[in-house]
């Protein structure tokens, strides 16, 4: 059987076009939590909703909340948060099949939410589907209608939603197929969820916080296991993440493993693995040390996520200032909400930070704290305040800098350092030579639909 398991190859989003606050937007409607740093995101009281439209994160990690995402206009009035300001910036797409006959879809592959989701031909006429690959039930014959169940997604913003109608069909991930595999057909999409790049999404954490009512469905690694279609002792995938400025990277590298470790991406290293506590249904483990340069700092008691869907690392407030207090320039934003530094920094003078991962730490790539242009020869920088979550999360800005291994039968994730020869200068092409604009982001609530 494992001679038969192959690498899924990464494809790159080429639409990309990297926004720092529409990305901390979207976590903050993820994840559901209350920003701690001022800026045009806020929180405002939830208003009484039907128990169908209870608002949760898309890992389901806040429900029944007393608060709800705002978003404060350029003169000052909060009210609901415009679907323009709100974007998912993900470098890399995967290619999978579904159907008979297959057809290929590009999905992106979030080990933070536990959905599998696809743009439909269900959706109405007045949705835009231009560059998109539809589902469409009736052109395979091996997909069965799920008439009991539906799906439903309410991020935290107030106008977030996504919901349809459930199936059953065959998914080939890298030559690995999955008989009645769930699948959730989009025949609504709000303007946010329509901004989300792809044609749908696979989530890859642990099944009983998907949004199937009313009985939660197994993700496709869990059908892998159940079905036999990969090893009783290999009941694991692995991301391979490359940084879009690394030089060695530019050829399509990034990958996931299913029922396998690629050798060449462990370099001759010993994996080193965390324990993984995924009651809240996430790749969760702790994290009670991170390093800035040489100071080492104490976080009692503190845990993270590995969250593949998330382009940026979250982290506590504490921390995230003693970061920046490291780089000549840096200063917090609040119109962008974010901590930015100069675009013109060396990496000579950005620190070496490093995050736990069980009892190690382990660096982030120097090119991977800049995440963005920000305007005003400033770059909008990858680690961002986690505001009153009760962990961190760390998403791509982390894991392009490991090679990572979860291992669902041993309730463990993994990590290696990559041997990456070349780094680039932590530089983003700006968008324009003038100050950082607050009319980049502070729309009117007029203009919010």
């Amino acid at each position: 059987m494992t001679s038969e398991l192959t690498k899924v190859e990464l494809v790159p989003n080429l639409k990309l076009d990297r926004d720092g606050l529409k990305a901390y937007g979207y976590l903050l409607s993820k994840y559901g939590f209350n920003p701690t740093k001022p800026g045009p995101f806020t929180t405002i009281p939830k208003a009484p909703q039907s128990a169908r439209l209870e608002i949760t994160g898309l890992a389901g990690v806040k429900a029944g909340q007393r608060h709800q995402l705002g978003y404060k206009d350029r003169y000052g009035r909060i009210g609901k948060v415009p679907a323009k300001v709100i974007q998912n910036d993900l470098e890399w797409f995967c290619p999978v099949k579904i159907g008979t006959p297959a057809k290929t879809y590009d999905l992106i592959f979030d080990t933070g939410s536990a959905d599998l989701w696809l743009w439909s031909t269900e959706l109405p006429a007045t949705v835009n589907t231009s560059g998109r690959h539809l589902y469409n039930p009736a052109k395979s014959r091996t997909f069965k209608r799920s008439a009991n169940s539906t799906w439903r997604m309410a991020y935290n913003d107030q106008v977030s939603t996504a919901s349809g109608t459930v199936g059953t069909d065959l998914v080939n991930l890298a030559g690995l197929k999955i008989k009645d595999q769930a699948i959730e057909l989009a025949n609504e999409l709000s303007p946010s969820f329509q901004k989300i790049p792809g044609d749908g999404l696979l989530g890859l954490a642990f099944g009983f916080i998907n949004h199937v009512s009313p009985l939660p469905v197994a993700t496709p690694p869990e059908n892998l296991a159940a079905q036999g279609n990969i090893p009783k002792d290999k009941q694991i995938f692995t991301a391979y993440l490359s940084s879009y400025r690394d030089a060695q990277d530019r050829d399509h590298k990034s990958f996931y493993t299913f029922g396998f470790i690629d050798k060449k991406a462990l370099g001759g290293q010993e994996i080193h693995y965390a324990y993984v506590d995924n009651s809240q249904g996430l790749w969760q483990f702790q994290s009670s040390t991170a390093s800035i340069g040489y100071r080492q700092v104490a976080l009692f008691d503190n845990t993270a996520v590995a969250d593949t869907g998330s382009s940026l690392a979250l982290i506590a407030d504490s921390i995230c200032s003693v970061i920046y207090d490291a780089i000549p320039g840096a200063r917090y934003e609040p119109l962008v909400q974010g901590y930015v530094f100069p675009t013109n920094t060396t990496l000579d003078q950005l620190p070496v930070v490093k995050f736990a991962v069980g009892d190690q730490e382990f660096a982030i790539q120097k090119e991977d704290l800049a995440y963005a242009d920000a305007g005003g020869g400033f770059t909008y920088g990858g680690i961002q305040s986690r505001g009153d979550l009760s962990f961190d999360v760390l998403g791509d800005t982390f894991l392009k800098s490991v090679y990572s291994i979860f291992d669902q039968g041993n309730s463990r994730f993994g990590v290696v350092v990559r041997k990456d020869s070349t780094q680039l200068a932590a530089q983003i092409a700006p968008r324009s030579q003038g100050p950082i604009q607050a009319d980049r982001y502070l729309v009117s609530r007029s203009s919010s639909d």
